[in-house]
């Protein structure tokens, strides 16, 4: 009597099936651990090799460099970071940290009220640093970047009208948002915003 289809799909099924006991285990399988992502390597990086020779203090702050050149060294620092390769200045405004409490501003820095906070990229390495230096009441006063990054020149007018903060050689270090005769700086803290009286109509009577 000839099998049925379904005896004979056992049988092969039976002959090429391994025994158990030659069955791998999975656990055998699983792939060996790969190395966190997150995890910051530990080696030193050519950009913080280049802070260190600059003698400027420096954290790092969710993967993005802040440095803290003092006023004196501002250029000295950007001319090295261009020349590192940071070929962009991508932003650059001021603070006014008046009615602020104490904040971080890097090891042996002293705080002042005012703040110029600058950001520049590397394309190349698709890195970017942040540099915040303390300029003091009496004398906001920092060199322009004008000459190593042309694109900064509205940028420093913003920051001089908002803020009174004055750049040494600017081209044209005039205001860019408020009239030329406007008095004050409207982002300072200590700014009086003012009031217009408001004229109402005499309200009319009934008809």
């Amino acid at each position: 009597m000839a099998a049925s289809g379904s005896e004979e799909e056992t049988a092969r099924a039976g002959e090429t099936a391994a025994p158990a006991d030659e069955l791998t285990d999975l656990t055998d399988l699983t792939e060996p651990d790969e190395p966190d992502e997150l995890t910051e390597p530990d080696e030193v990086t050519p950009l913080e090799s280049l802070l260190a020779d600059l003698g400027q203090p420096f954290e790092k702050v969710r993967r993005e460099h802040v440095v803290f050149p003092s006023r004196e060294s501002y250029l000295e620092v950007v001319e090295a970071l261009k020349d590192d390769g940071f070929a962009m200045c991508s932003d650059l405004c001021g603070v006014d940290y008046l009615r602020h409490g104490a904040r971080r501003v890097g090891e042996g820095v002293t705080e002042e009220r005012f703040e110029l906070v600058v950001t520049l990229t590397s394309f190349e390495r698709r890195e970017r640093v942040r540099l915040r230096v303390q300029l003091p009441t009496a004398d906001p006063t920092i060199p322009t970047l004008f000459h190593l990054y042309p694109g900064s020149e509205a940028m420093e007018r913003e920051a001089f009208d908002m803020f009174g903060i004055r750049f040494d050689g600017h081209p044209d270090m005039t205001r860019i948002l408020m009239p030329e005769d406007w008095e004050g700086h409207p982002l300072r803290k200590d700014y009086s915003p003012g009031r217009v009286p408001v004229q109402f109509k005499e309200a009319p009577g009934p008809r």
